[in-house]
């Protein structure tokens, strides 16, 4: 007679004449599949006992037929931790934000999560992690939750005593890097890809940020990438599974654990939006968007994970009408949208901006660390500027007013307009390479108070990250002290402290190979002796080159050095083309081009940045060979 195992489906239609090896769960669909590393409902087949049975990494439970109709005899108890067999991958490395894929290598290639988040926690020294907190978040794409579960079952095999987890598994990457603050984790695991698209096709990312709340430093991230080349077994607790909806504690009886292994589910806003109470004057902002001549905003989440911190702080605290905020709900593929918040993904946004019916507008990306901001009629401010127009105006922020100015800080090919600023306030700046976990060793040395990435991220050190909503809040609050638009505000400060000119170019998915010999080759031209000196004539101006180099940094804190951090034409006039490979993407090769060009006379400020540039964009393609070296005629994306 057949033998049903399952609650809901037979495992097999054979009586055994001796043990057999064999696992029985209550649900088919969740634990063991995820364990294995196998598609769910994969069919399992059954194993006869041999020598291998004592084995570690064993799938095998020995069972007698005088259990075989009592699954309770495998339910009672603490919880298995077990040990399995893996194969390492070459392919691990994190980049600078963590390890990013297409969704099929995750879910294709057999223990590939596994291995990498084993990799994560074996990184950990064994002391610090028996016991300690991790949090756990996410950006709600496509695979979040599955991932999350695996997650839950390898952090209790591998010792952490708490994981803190967003409701459904959903948590900013600024509300994670609070939260990890708050409750003094060791770390957090982030599961996004930030601004890259969502869904089956699209991409997954797994990032691992340490005990300050910020991204994990080069010397973590190589180390993670090493253990994941050698590694040979994971531990997992495949029977554990958690309720990732119901708020509060879950514990779980773990064999061989003295203590229970507690999983917290928390409000993914409530400690992120308590924090920024702190730092910005809630009172003037909900004066400003729904008092008596109150402004009209329009904000994208663009259907990542801000929607609900909008929703939450925006409009049912500050006050701002709920219609003001748009595609809210998280979606596992964005709306079938690229969550990238720049003038060619959030079109709709300035379109919308254009008609003259919002005063404010501002978009996010997926994950909520970085914003795009527009004024009225879709006026753009360029994230380059927007860092350095809230540099210029922090003390209409409280927290700035408690905490003083430390330091400001950009990534290279950010453009020089905070060094405008930080010259004429004699504040200190520092430039980094591209990447917000260099900000965090300055800020946690106390040499850093407000920082800001070209590619829409600006951030302060409240806490590790950068942090779209707290950018929004910033220009609000500037708004409100100085009683001016978008527009009154970025022509007063170009009259102030000039004006740098700044586009970037961005070539998606270039073949790997070509975009490698396209910088090599580059890297050659300008490393020569000769290179320096050399003029460059387009149109009616002429360009001599000052210096030119691949910028490498030294960190003032602990002195370590991070090099090949992107190729630096600077000419004599201050203008700068840079080329750099972007390490966000999940499959092919970005090349990134960036031109600065800075100018002072206030009559010549209010041209279009396209046409001012276009002859250094011209030099730059021309002396790069980009087109014929990567058969792209044009960019994917222009900033």
């Amino acid at each position: 007679m057949p033998l049903h195992m399952c609650k809901e489906q037979p495992i097999f239609s054979y009586c055994p004449t001796q043990p057999l090896y064999f696992w029985i769960l209550d649900d088919p669909s969740a634990s063991l599949w995820n364990a294995l590393g196998l598609p769910e409902g994969f069919p399992l087949l059954l194993f006869p006992p041999s020598s291998r049975s004592s084995q570690k990494g064993t799938t095998r439970q020995q069972i007698s037929s005088s259990c075989l109709f009592s699954p309770s005899a495998m339910e009672e108890g603490p919880l298995r931790v077990l040990t399995f067999p893996t194969t390492p991958f070459p392919d691990q490395r994190p980049g600078t934000s963590g390890l990013r894929k297409k969704v099929y290598v995750f879910q294709s290639k057999r223990n590939y999560l596994h291995n990498f988040i084993q990799s994560v926690f074996s990184s950990i020294d064994l002391r610090d992690r028996q016991g300690s907190t991790v949090v756990v978040g996410g950006d709600g794409r496509y695979f979040n939750t599955t991932a999350i579960q695996v997650i839950v079952q390898m952090a209790a095999a591998n010792g952490v005593g708490r994981l803190v987890i967003g409701q459904n598994g959903i948590m900013s990457t600024p509300a994670v890097s609070c939260v990890i603050r708050k409750y003094k984790a060791i770390g957090g695991i982030l599961l996004t890809a930030s601004h890259n698209p969502g869904g089956p096709d699209g991409d997954f990312g797994i990032k691992f940020n340490i005990a300050n709340g910020g991204p994990a430093p080069e010397t973590v991230t190589e180390q993670i990438f090493q253990i994941s080349r050698t590694l040979e077994e994971y531990a997992i607790c495949p029977e554990l599974t958690v309720d990732l909806v119901t708020l509060g504690k879950q514990t779980f009886d773990l064999e061989n654990k003295f203590k229970p292994f507690t999983v917290e589910i928390v409000d993914s806003v409530e400690s992120y939006a308590n924090m920024l109470r702190n730092i910005f004057d809630f009172a003037a902002l909900k004066e400003l968007l729904s008092g008596e001549n109150h402004i009209r905003i329009r904000l994208d989440a663009m259907h990542g994970v801000v929607g609900p911190y909008v929703k939450k702080i925006l409009c049912e605290e500050l006050g701002s009408p709920a219609n003001s905020a748009i595609n809210c709900i998280p979606l596992e593929d964005f709306g079938g949208q690229h969550p990238d918040p720049n003038l060619t993904h959030a079109a709709d946004l300035v379109e919308t901006m254009k008609g003259g019916q919002y005063d404010f507008g501002a978009a996010f990306d997926g994950d909520g660390d970085r914003n795009m901001i527009l004024g009225k009629h879709g006026f753009f401010v360029n994230p380059s500027d927007s860092v350095a127009v809230i540099a210029a105006n922090m003390f209409c922020i409280p927290y700035f007013q408690h905490m003083g100015v430390r330091g400001f800080a950009r990534s290279m090919p950010t453009s020089g307009a905070l060094d405008n600023v930080a010259k004429a306030t004699k504040i200190q700046l520092y430039e980094t390479p591209t990447g917000w976990k260099f900000f965090g060793s300055l800020m946690d040395a106390g040499h850093l108070s407000l920082c800001g990435e070209e590619s829409f991220g600006t951030g302060a050190d409240h806490i590790r990250e950068k942090d779209g909503l707290w950018a929004v809040l910033a220009w609000l609050s500037i708004l409100a002290a100085r009683k001016q638009s978008i527009e009154e505000v970025m022509t007063e400060h170009w009259k102030t402290y000039g004006r740098n000119y700044y586009t970037r170019y961005d070539y998606d998915n270039v073949d790997i190979d070509a975009a490698v010999e396209l910088m090599l080759n580059l890297e050659v031209i300008i490393s020569d002796k000769e290179f320096i000196g050399q003029k460059f004539t387009e149109g009616e101006k002429t360009y001599q080159v000052e210096r030119a180099d691949n910028f490498e940094y030294s960190d003032p804190v602990d002195g370590s050095i991070s090099r090949n951090q992107g190729l630096r034409i600077i000419f004599k006039d201050g203008s700068r083309i840079i080329f750099r490979l972007s390490g966000t993407g999940s499959s092919g090769a970005t090349i990134r081009l960036y031109i600065d060009s800075y100018e002072k006379d206030v009559n010549k400020i209010f041209q279009d940045p396209q046409v001012k540039l276009a002859e250094l964009v011209t030099i730059a393609v021309q002396l790069s060979q980009l087109q014929e070296r990567t058969g792209r005629s044009s960019p994917t994306v222009i900033t």
